[in-house]
C-alpha cells in the first residue's frame, strides 16, 4: 500500500485532541501516516472549535493560508472538521475552492469513505449529519495511534443542559454515552502501549450513563480504577448541578483517582446564573465545594468563569470576586463572553462593552493569580508524588538546539516535568552523577520534595534520585 502523509491541525479543547487521534486511527488503513510538514502532506485536516470566537477566527485564518499550498499541489486533499464545520456546514466551501471536505462532529467514522470519494471522483463533500445515539464505528477500540504517558478518553458526547451561552448542544448534539465495556477496552489498549494516566472526557461526565440507564459515572470510575498498570485517573468536565455524593466520595475511596476536580461555576451571581440556565445557585455551589473539601481535604479545585455576560452589573461582578475570595481556587480559566451562533444569550439585551469586559477579566485574573501562588507556596517543603510526563519544555528546547540528546551528554542535569495528583506542574532535575544518556523517567511516579513555588508551577528535587 502506498504510504501517504497527513497533517492534522487541532484547534480547541481536549475533546478535539482525542478526536484528532481517532481521525488518524481511522485513516491508517488507507495508508496515511502523520507528518509535521504542511508542504509534504497529501491530506490536511483542520479539526476546529467554535466554543469561543477566538478559536473560530484562528480556524478560518489557518484554512485561508492553505490556499497557497493547494496551488502548489493540486492533488492535496483539504478537509475541515469539528465544531466549526458542524456549525457552518457547506458555507465553509463558499469562496474556498481549495477545501474538499467539510465533516461534522459525528462524521469521523465516515471520513475514510469521503477521502476515497474525493480521490476517485474529485468531488467536494459536506457531511454534518448528527445522530441521537452513538453509531457503529463512531468510536473504535483498536490500539490507538499515539499512546502517551497521559491520554484522553471520550466517554460520552453532546450535552442536554443548553446553557444560554453555550454552542455545544448545537454542534455536538444531545448527550449519548459509550458502553463501559468499550471504554475499558480502549483504556487497556492505551495502558498496554505505555499510558499511565487517563482523562475521561465529556461535556458533563456527571450524567454519564443516566439516559441509557446503564452504569453511573462513579461506577465507571470504580471499573477504571481496577485496571492493572494504570496509575492515575482524571476527568473533565463536571457540572455542579449533577455532582453527586457518590462521586464526591470517590475522591476518598479510589486510590487512582487524582485529588483534583474542575468544577465550572461561570459566575458568582445568582441573577447571572439564572440567565445562564446553570440550574444551581451560589449557595448550592459553595455547599458542593465544602463537601468536597470535607471528604478530601487535599483536593484541588479549579473552575471556569465568564465575565461580561449580557446584563452583568457591577454588583454581579463583585459577587463573582467575593466567591473567588471565599473559595480560593487552585486555578481559574476566565473568559470574556462572546455571542455564539444559535444560542439564546446572543439575543439578550444589555450587552457589556468590550472595554468593561477586558477590565473585569484583568481584575479577576489578578485576584486569582494571588491565590494560585499562595496554594503553590503552601506546597514548599512537602513531598509530592509526581507522574513524569517527559523532559521539560526547557530541556526539550535545549536538546533540539543541540540536534540530538546524545550530543548533550556534557549536561549532568536533565530537567523533567510532571504533575502531582492535584494537577500541579512540577519541574525537577535528574542528576546522572556522570556523563551518560539519562534514563527515561516518563511514566514513572517520582517522589519530589518541593523547594520553590512559582506562579504556575513548582520546582523540586527527587527524594531518592
Amino acid at each position: 500500500m502506498e504510504t501517504k502523509k497527513i497533517y492534522i491541525c487541532t484547534i480547541g479543547c481536549q475533546m478535539n485532541v482525542y478526536d484528532s487521534d481517532k481521525i488518524l486511527s481511522h485513516l491508517k488503513p488507507l495508508g496515511y501516516n502523520s507528518t509535521d510538514s504542511l508542504e509534504i502532506a497529501d491530506l490536511i485536516i483542520v479539526n476546529t472549535c467554535s466554543i469561543r470566537e477566538k478559536a473560530e477566527q484562528k480556524a478560518f485564518s489557518f484554512v485561508g493560508r492553505l490556499a497557497k499550498i493547494k496551488q502548489k499541489n493540486s492533488s492535496l486533499i483539504i478537509a475541515v472538521g469539528g465544531c466549526l464545520a458542524q456549525q457552518a456546514g457547506k458555507k465553509i466551501l463558499a469562496g474556498r475552492p481549495w477545501v474538499d471536505i467539510v465533516f461534522g462532529t459525528h462524521a469521523i467514522g465516515r471520513l475514510p469513505k469521503m477521502i476515497q470519494q474525493v480521490t476517485e471522483k474529485k468531488s467536494r463533500i459536506v457531511d454534518v449529519k448528527m445522530f441521537e445515539t452513538i453509531q457503529p464505528g463512531e468510536f473504535d477500540t483498536d490500539t490507538p495511534c499515539n499512546s502517551d504517558v497521559s491520554s484522553f478518553i471520550t466517554i460520552m458526547r453532546g450535552c442536554d443542559n443548553y446553557c444560554t451561552y453555550c454552542v455545544v448542544p448545537h454542534v455536538r448534539g444531545r448527550e449519548a454515552s459509550r458502553h463501559p465495556k468499550d471504554i475499558i477496552t480502549e483504556i487497556k489498549a492505551l495502558v498496554a502501549g505505555g499510558t499511565r494516566e487517563v482523562t475521561l472526557l465529556g461535556q458533563n461526565v456527571n450524567s454519564y450513563g443516566l439516559k441509557e440507564n446503564m452504569f453511573s459515572f462513579p461506577e465507571l470510575l470504580r471499573m477504571v480504577n481496577e485496571i492493572k498498570g494504570l496509575h492515575r485517573i482524571r476527568f473533565t468536565t463536571s457540572h455542579p448541578k449533577d455532582l453527586s455524593n457518590d462521586l464526591m466520595n470517590s475522591f476518598r475511596d479510589l486510590d487512582k483517582l487524582c485529588r483534583h476536580i474542575h468544577l465550572p461555576v461561570q459566575s458568582g451571581s445568582d441573577d447571572v446564573l439564572r440567565r445562564m440556565n446553570r440550574k444551581y445557585t451560589r449557595r448550592i455551589y459553595l455547599e458542593k465545594v465544602d463537601n468536597l473539601r470535607q471528604i478530601s481535604p487535599e483536593i484541588a479545585i479549579t473552575s471556569d468563569i465568564i465575565v461580561g455576560f449580557p446584563g452583568e452589573t457591577d454588583q454581579d461582578f463583585e459577587a463573582t470576586l467575593k466567591l473567588v475570595e471565599q473559595i480560593r481556587f487552585d486555578g481559574l480559566f476566565a473568559f470574556i463572553y462572546s455571542d455564539r451562533p444559535n444560542v439564546s444569550a446572543a439575543r439578550f439585551s444589555n450587552k457589556v462593552s468590550e472595554n468593561e469586559k477586558k477590565e473585569r477579566l484583568q481584575i479577576l485574573l489578578n485576584l486569582q493569580e494571588k491565590y494560585t501562588l499562595q496554594k503553590n507556596q503552601a506546597k514548599v517543603g512537602k513531598i509530592e508524588t509526581v507522574l513524569v510526563d517527559g523532559l521539560s519544555k526547557k530541556q526539550v528546547a535545549r536538546n533540539s538546539c543541540e540536534n540530538d540528546l546524545n550530543n548533550s551528554l556534557d549536561h549532568q542535569f536533565f530537567q523533567w516535568a510532571g504533575r502531582t495528583s492535584a494537577n500541579k506542574i512540577v519541574n525537577f532535575c535528574q542528576n546522572n552523577g556522570y556523563k551518560k544518556k539519562p534514563g527515561n523517567l516518563a511514566g514513572m511516579l517520582i517522589d519530589v520534595k518541593i523547594e520553590k513555588a512559582l506562579a504556575h508551577s513548582l520546582w523540586g528535587k527527587p527524594v531518592n534520585p
